[in-house]
Parts: C-alpha cells; sequence; structure tokens
C-alpha cells in the first residue's frame, strides 16, 4: 500500500445498525450513552473535541479542545479569553463541535452557541486543576499570540513559578475561563457498510437545550 495516496487508507465499516427507537428522547441523554461507550471502548482522550468557530472576516477557524463537562443544558471547555477562539465567540457565539470517534465507527456533531460560565464556575473548576496548569494558565496570557521562541514561554513559566513557590493557593487568571455550549442541533453518526451510515439529528424545536421540544430526524448518508 502507497500511504501518499489516502485514498488507498479505505477500511470497511462494520458493526450494529443505529434504529431510531435507539435514540434517547434528549440528545444529551443519547450523548450521555455514547460518551460513555467511547470511554469503556478505551480510546484515547474520548473528550477531545474539535470545536470550528468564526473569525471576525468571516473565515471559520478550528482547533481541538478538551471537553470537562457536559449537562442537559450542553458542553463546557475551557480556554483563554483572549485566545483567538476567545475573541472569535465574543463577536460571533455561534459555534460547532465534533467528537471524532474513529476508532468505534461514530462521530457526534454539534451545533450551538458559546456563553461564558460564571466567575464562581471558573473558580471551581480552577481549583482543581494541577498545580502546573495553574501556572502554565498565567504563562499563557498572550495565547494565540506570537512569541520570540520556546525559552520565552520558558522563561514566563519560571517567573509565574516563582510568584507561587510557597505552595500558597493560585488565584485564577481574570483572562481564563470556560464556556457553556448551549446545544441547538445535535448528530449522532454511526458508520454502516458500503457507506450507508446511520445518522440521526436532533433539533431544538422550541425553548431551551436543558428542557425544550426536540425533533429527531433520520439523515441520509
Amino acid at each position: 500500500m502507497n500511504h501518499s495516496e489516502p485514498a488507498e487508507l479505505r477500511q470497511p465499516y462494520e458493526g450494529a445498525p443505529l434504529r431510531r427507537a435507539d435514540m434517547a428522547a434528549h440528545p444529551m441523554e443519547q450523548f450521555h450513552t455514547w460518551f460513555t461507550h467511547a470511554h469503556t471502548a478505551g480510546l484515547a482522550e474520548p473528550n477531545a473535541m474539535v470545536v470550528a468557530t468564526v473569525e471576525p472576516d468571516g473565515a471559520p477557524r478550528a482547533r481541538t479542545v478538551l471537553l470537562k463537562g457536559y449537562d442537559r443544558s450542553g458542553l463546557r471547555f475551557f480556554t483563554n479569553y483572549g485566545s483567538r477562539k476567545g475573541r472569535a465567540l465574543a463577536d460571533e457565539p455561534r459555534l460547532a463541535a465534533v467528537f471524532p470517534w474513529h476508532a468505534i465507527r461514530r462521530q457526534v456533531l454539534v451545533r450551538g452557541r458559546g456563553e461564558r460560565l460564571t466567575d464562581a464556575e471558573n473558580d471551581a473548576y480552577f481549583r482543581t486543576r494541577p498545580r502546573g496548569s495553574q501556572i502554565g494558565a498565567w504563562a499563557s496570557e498572550r495565547q494565540s499570540g506570537r512569541v520570540a521562541d520556546r525559552g520565552e514561554l520558558d522563561a514566563l513559566y519560571a517567573e509565574f513559578g516563582d510568584v507561587w513557590s510557597g505552595g500558597e493557593e493560585i488565584p485564577r487568571p481574570a483572562y481564563w475561563g470556560g464556556y457553556r455550549v448551549q446545544v441547538e442541533e445535535v448528530e449522532f453518526w454511526q458508520g454502516r457498510a458500503d457507506r450507508m451510515h446511520d445518522r440521526f439529528r436532533y433539533t431544538l424545536a422550541t425553548g431551551g437545550p436543558e428542557d425544550g421540544v426536540w425533533e429527531l430526524d433520520r439523515l441520509a448518508p
């Protein structure tokens, strides 16, 4: 096989069918079922999701972030509010996310709106982070900005490490916090043989994402 030809990397998709009767009434209940399966199947970092935002000039931009929590209202992740994605969400809160669980032939695709978490929620999560990651949040204040070299980053990390070298509690930087992705559309994709995949899409019809009315449609592969 010539790996310079990606088309030759094709693999067959086999597995049980996904039926409407299998789907939960609420998309985040279905997400919980699939996320649990992805975790128990041994996938590396099943909480990794690709988040796409819209730049102020209208261009899309995507990156991988880590899911840090979810409930019926949606998904939660954390970042630097001054980062490229933070600035994009301040201008346009609509976003899309994908969980690419290729090893188990599944994907979850989400569309929604990113809203900032409260200071209390941000503080509570920041306290659970490893101390090194807390210092890293301070050292990466200019996330997405240019730096001269790796030495500059290491020097910043060492500088902030010295500030809290006595083991005292490290405060959360004001520019660092989380988003709640208020889900408005969720698609569950399951690979099937001959590319006849199963796809079901939940769309929020009325109300809010937590307790609103959701419509469920099967989509063509």
